[in-house]
């Protein structure tokens, strides 16, 4: 069964406004700072969500890199597991070639390269227990254990469904993992990029450029400055969405209280991801200021 949600556009995209229904699976409205839900519908379905999916292999490259004090410009070899992907999209990558790991972060990323995925899956994979890929998936569900997603399995980098055993999430499960994400400095620079220059060399040793854009459009729309699009078959078209305002400043005392604000909105298995995503910020933010004004309860609920 789908669930109907109602979304609401802005001036920003629209002539006027504009109120619409859009068939979506599931979604959720999160504070980052606290990961409390305000809104949400079927928040604890398990669904495939595509190639969300990068950001649990983002997380797990950014956590080994910060632990190891590895540098993110060492360079990775395209594994010939790469050549099994019916889909690689972006850079076209193909088994030998060389890329840094920064590029091949802003490559699954931005324009959700699956080559770029696969690789450094395997490269990090075989310096942190020598498996490789199936090494690195260990960390991912071992990430999602710490973050508390009880209801997710990863089964591969890069979020391709297309054969058994099949991953799967939940709205409120990928909006606590994209909570810890934002968190990351570096993570949160990557997916606000609307586009980014970067070079590879290619098996036989030549240098390529290539000019990634990021497939998120709603970059710049209503104070959104990230996350990540998905979209298989089987996912259908999914999308997380962050938005951020100014922190909000009070007065305690000698000190002063200084509050981030920041929402994320995941939207699973939607015919209209961009316009549900933009509809559930505007309504997030609605709720945010309820929640707050009531001062912030861990029990509150949404009103519609």
């Amino acid at each position: 069964m789908r669930i109907q949600a109602v979304a609401f556009f802005t001036l920003a995209l629209f002539a006027s406004p504009l109120v619409f229904a859009a068939d979506t699976v599931a979604f959720a409205i999160a504070d980052n700072t606290t990961g409390f839900i305000l809104d949400s519908a079927a928040p604890a379905k398990k669904v495939q969500i595509g190639s969300l999916t990068k950001i649990a292999t983002a997380m797990v490259v950014y956590d080994w890199a910060e632990a190891k004090k590895e540098d993110l410009g060492q360079v990775a070899t395209v594994p010939q597991t790469a050549a099994n992907l019916s889909t690689q999209g972006g850079l076209g990558l193909t088994p030998g070639d060389h890329c840094s790991l920064r590029d091949l972060l802003y490559a699954a990323l931005l324009q959700s390269d699956n080559a770029a995925a696969e690789t450094l899956a395997d490269h990090v994979g075989r310096a942190l227990d020598g498996t490789g890929t199936p090494g690195f998936i260990k960390q991912m569900n071992a990430l999602a254990r710490t973050q508390n997603m009880i209801n997710t399995r990863f089964v591969n980098p890069h979020g391709l469904d297309e054969v058994k055993p099949f991953g799967y999430s939940t709205a409120e499960d990928m909006a606590k993992l994209t909570g810890y994400a934002m968190k990351n400095p570096g993570f949160r620079f990557v997916v606000s990029q609307k586009e980014r220059k970067i070079g590879f060399q290619t098996a036989a040793g030549e240098e390529s450029q290539y000019l990634l854009r990021n497939t998120n459009e709603l970059l710049g729309v209503n104070g959104i400055d990230g996350v990540k699009t998905g979209q298989t078959k089987r996912a259908g078209s999914c999308v997380i969405v962050s938005s951020a305002k100014a922190p909000l400043s009070q007065q305690q005392g000698d000190q002063v209280l200084v509050t981030p604000r920041r929402l994320n909105v995941v939207v699973l298995g939607s015919n209209d991801r961009f316009g549900v995503a933009n509809g559930l910020v505007q309504r997030g933010w609605q709720l945010y200021d309820q929640w707050a004004a009531a001062g912030r309860p861990p029990k509150w609920k949404a009103t519609h």
